[in-house]
């Protein structure tokens, strides 16, 4: 993870600014959608894309098939997994 040298306070609502370059630099408009992820000790701050998680590993990818006209979004690691659970239970396609 690349270091930007910003540090930035929490105001009493909670909020924090992003600021104006580095907003630019990401194209980040107003009124832009940011996913909130925690990992460990850390907030990741990521631009929303409407692509939708894997049912099976939660991987949120645009390489993510779906199936099923919508209703069934797998990863490849979620096909592979979905794929050997079938197998185990004899089913063939």
């Amino acid at each position: 993870m690349k270091s930007t040298g910003i540090v930035r306070r929490i105001d009493p609502l909670g909020r924090v600014v992003l600021p104006h370059e580095l907003r630019k630099s990401l194209v980040i408009k107003n009124r832009d959608p940011l996913e909130i992820f925690v990992d460990g000790e850390q907030i990741i701050l990521k631009k929303y894309s409407p692509h939708k998680a894997c049912i099976i590993t939660g991987e949120v990818s645009e390489d993510n098939m779906v199936f099923g006209n919508g209703k069934v979004v797998l990863s490849r690691e979620g096909l592979y997994i979905l794929s050997q659970e079938l197998e185990k239970r004899g089913v063939n396609l």
